[in-house]
């Protein structure tokens, strides 16, 4: 669990690791320079499988690299600071990964909530066998990071995390691995996501045009230099401000409210306030529209026209020529 200032979050979750049904684990806690309250909620535990590595700030990638070469267990469960892990959960993905030992990496579906731990919607992953994994998709990660049960030894074997990869670390990790390494995705939630606007992670179509392309290049090349790795960091690092972060939050649960767990109203609660934090954001208008159309509607629009609209990122982008072609009178009948 590599942990940066999530005092707010660290107790539950520690809880829910501690509270497992399965009981043979240590838990190997990364502190990557926490400037909070974070330290002292962890030293408030007193259990012998809690281990604390302190680190001065150097990102998710390093603090996990170095929790990586301290560990003393063959198999790691991957999680974050804010999550929930269910009570079966490693019991689950240790029972499996044992009994299927030509696995090297087992995911699950997720629960995922809001920051306050309401429940949003279940991602279930699009590929849950070896084969469907292995597919070219560089748009999708394979795995939700947090969900994942793997052998320490095949992701020390390829050099770890690549610490250049900022934001996509585990991404180009599998891809790498998936080369030569068999896994798959459990049906089943086994963890709870928290969606959370202090993470460095946001909604990818947030991201510049000049963000994606490096990092699609680099899942394409399956590394990453230096250099590039500095022009992805300080363009996170401009689009780290508390408006970016809460515009990305907000439009998040308003598509997922709208496309992925059908509540209207709260769809529109989130739209009108990424409209109010952005208003230059053409789509959310769009979105706030469908919001009002039947559950049916929606449905049957989803995939042509969540494709169009996904295409769109940055205030500024003009959609004139394509909004017309979203053919609105194809709900008549």
């Amino acid at each position: 669990m590599p942990a940066f200032n999530a005092g707010k979050y660290i107790r539950e979750a520690i809880n829910s690791v501690l509270e497992q049904s399965f009981t043979d684990f240590e838990l190997l806690i990364v502190n990557d320079g926490s400037t909070d309250h974070t330290l002292s909620v962890i030293d408030s535990f007193r259990d012998e499988r809690i281990r604390v590595i302190n680190q001065q700030n150097a990102g998710v990638a390093a603090a996990l690299n170095n929790g990586l070469q301290h560990s003393n267990a063959p198999l790691i469960a991957r999680f974050d600071a804010d999550d929930i892990c269910y009570h079966d959960r490693l019991r689950i993905q240790y029972d499996f990964i044992t009994s299927h030992s030509y696995y090297s990496i087992v995911g699950s579906a997720v629960d995922y909530v809001d920051v306050e731990g309401n429940y949003v919607f279940t991602f279930y992953p699009s590929g849950k066998n070896n084969e469907e994994l292995i597919r070219p998709d560089f748009q999708n990660c394979p795995f939700i990071h947090s969900s994942v049960i793997y052998r320490r030894d095949v992701v020390l074997n390829v050099g770890g995390y690549n610490e250049h990869a900022y934001t996509f670390e585990d991404h180009l990790l599998w891809k790498n691995l998936l080369r030569k390494e068999n896994a798959c995705n459990l049906g089943q939630a086994l963890i709870q996501v928290r969606l959370n606007p202090e993470s460095i992670t946001i909604d990818e179509k947030w991201r510049t045009r000049r963000f994606r392309s490096i990092k699609q290049d680099a899942l394409r090349k399956g590394d990453i230099t230096s250099t590039e790795g500095k022009r992805l960091r300080k363009i996170g690092e401009r689009q780290g401000g508390k408006k970016i972060k809460e515009g990305a939050y907000y439009a998040l649960l308003g598509k997922k409210y709208l496309w992925n767990n059908y509540q209207p109203v709260m769809a529109r609660k989130n739209l009108r306030k990424v409209i109010w934090l952005a208003p230059f954001h053409i789509k959310y208008y769009i979105l706030l529209l469908f919001s009002f159309l039947p559950e049916k509607a929606l449905s049957l629009f989803y995939h042509s026209v969540k494709t169009n609209l996904d295409n769109y990122e940055t205030p500024g982008v003009s959609w004139s020529a394509d909004v017309k072609k979203i053919k609105l009178w194809k709900l008549k009948g």
